[in-house]
């Protein structure tokens, strides 16, 4: 009887291991899927890693068919008015204090995260210079500006410059670029070095919430993901065949283009503002000692298109372009896919470049506009 009591007890006590080894299995389980879940929600925007995958590009010379994710649209729009309305908040502010409506620039209020700073007394060099060297910490672009007294211009500070007599300043961390948004992380140290600058000077100052402001960044950085487009011409040899250096360097430089040191031909307008590229199908750079000797199978037009104003008319000029281009090598006009470019297939470009410059447009980021240029870089 002894014996039959002790292995049932020993039989009740494995079924209770079972049972709560079972149970802690189970609970490890759910927290895992969940913690899954969680990590892929944070990371839903996703990027190629370059070192994990060697044939991934950056973001800036990526080139991929135009898809624009609609759904963010709404999102954006509303986060941007919600940005005007910070924005109209801030100036009354600063007209209260000033006596004018004294701005900086309403493009760059709404890429970045502004404060105002308004101190009582004129603020000295070496304070203006022990702020501005602050600029150099942050992965995103800083810009500090100053107001000498009400009703006067604004004026860009620098390190270089001897800054001086400023009773007001505006400053700026861009958002994003074509590296991605801003960090939560920089958005407080930003603001705590305006913080405590203000501090030491005994000055008022105006700092929006980061939190939403970093919920502006990200949704921005959406919308820039998805317009942020190359389009592309490709022409290749015909029959193995090969196109020689100084052929096309005399072709470029008879079209308007001028051979950069980084081994692209740039054609640019009157403004010197880079419109669209050629550059060599494969590997090796148009270098100017090396053109005389090179020989390649192919080359490439290429079009930025957030950087570019008036797409359509740009980029009717650079498919003439390829195709004297095209005519003259007899080569064949071609994507990326090496599939040859007909006519419908350069209208289906264009329509897709005009599709995305008018969603630029709506978000108040004219293409080829000073927001864009600061954007996309």
């Amino acid at each position: 009887m002894d014996i039959l009591e002790i292995s049932d007890l020993q039989v009740s006590l494995i079924i209770i291991g079972i049972i709560v080894i079972a149970g802690v299995v189970v609970f490890n389980w759910m927290q895992q899927l969940s913690y899954r879940r969680k990590v892929e929600k944070a990371f839903e925007h996703k990027h190629d890693d370059v070192l994990l995958n060697p044939g991934a590009t950056n973001k800036k010379s990526e080139r991929i068919e135009p898809q624009l994710n609609k759904k963010i649209i709404p999102e954006l729009n509303e986060m941007m008015e919600d940005q005007a309305g910070s924005i109209d908040t801030a100036r009354e502010s600063q007209h209260d204090q000033t006596g004018e409506d004294a701005w900086v620039e309403e493009d760059l209020s709404a890429i970045c995260y502004t404060v105002i700073i308004q101190s009582d007394t004129v603020l000295s060099s070496a304070q203006l210079y022990e702020l501005l060297q602050h600029g150099s910490e942050f992965s995103k672009p800083v810009k500090w500006f100053g107001q000498l007294k009400a009703g006067e211009p604004w004026q860009e500070l620098s390190l270089e410059v001897n800054t001086r007599g400023y009773t007001c300043l505006q400053g700026f961390l861009q958002l994003v670029d074509r590296a991605g948004p801003v960090s939560e992380i920089e958005l407080s140290k930003f603001r705590d070095v305006a913080q405590e600058f203000a501090f030491q000077v005994n000055a008022v100052i105006d700092c929006p919430d980061i939190v939403d402001e970093h919920e502006q960044a990200v949704l921005l950085d959406k919308f820039c993901a998805n317009v942020d487009i190359m389009i592309g011409i490709n022409i290749i040899s015909k029959d193995e065949g090969a196109f020689i250096g100084t052929k096309i360097r005399a072709l470029a430089e008879a079209s308007g283009f001028k051979l950069d040191t980084e081994g692209v031909f740039k054609y640019c307008d009157d403004d010197n503002m880079i419109l669209f590229t050629l550059s060599n199908y494969e590997t090796a750079p148009f270098l100017p000692e090396s053109m005389k000797s090179l020989t390649t199978h192919g080359i490439t037009f290429l079009l930025d298109v957030p950087r570019v104003a008036n797409g359509e008319k740009v980029f009717d000029q650079m498919a003439h372009i390829a195709r004297l281009f095209s005519n003259t090598l007899g080569g064949i006009m071609v994507d990326d896919n090496r599939v040859p470019l007909s006519d419908n297939g350069i209208i289906r470009s264009r329509q897709q470049l005009q599709e995305i410059q008018d969603q630029m447009s709506s978000q108040n980021i004219p293409p080829g506009g000073s927001s864009a240029m600061k954007l996309f870089i």
